[in-house]
């Protein structure tokens, strides 16, 4: 497995969870555990995935600025949780919220498999590739 491959499993599973969170209604324990695990899994994945993939591309001129980029929305999702987290769950504002954070999220992720992925397998070889999808997975499991 590559590291683009590893990428888009746990970007899967972000849409997944965060569909799902839209869908729960006030302050439920269903909503409460849900967004715990997106936290979780956002969090873990944005760190990983900025040691294993922009680090690296930040290195090079040609993929320096698509990484910063990508890295500058990793803090605006950051801060969608953190608003997230600091707003009663029975809030109407908390599903707008959640819904604004799905939205950013889902731009990112195709952002990242459309345009980042491409260009960053152009300036990585087949070795780099398969290399960072262990420093992934290990910052992953380290994360969580």
């Amino acid at each position: 497995m590559n590291l683009f491959e590893a990428l888009r499993q746990d970007h899967d599973t972000q849409r997944t969870l965060l569909e799902l969170l839209v869908k729960t209604h006030g302050d439920s324990e269903g909503r409460e555990e849900l967004f715990a695990k997106v936290k979780q899994e956002l969090t873990a994945h944005a760190a990983a995935e900025e040691r294993a993939l922009y680090v690296p591309m930040m290195e090079q001129d040609l993929t320096q600025e698509k990484a910063r980029h990508s890295v500058a929305e990793h803090h605006e999702i950051d801060e969608l949780v953190e608003e997230l987290e600091s707003t009663d769950f029975s809030s109407p504002g908390w599903l707008a919220t959640a819904k604004k954070l799905q939205h950013l999220v889902t731009h990112h992720l195709d952002e990242e498999e459309q345009e980042v992925f491409q260009l960053a397998g152009r300036a990585l070889n087949e070795q780099d590739k398969t290399r960072l999808a262990g420093t992934y997975r290990e910052e992953m499991a380290a994360a969580k």
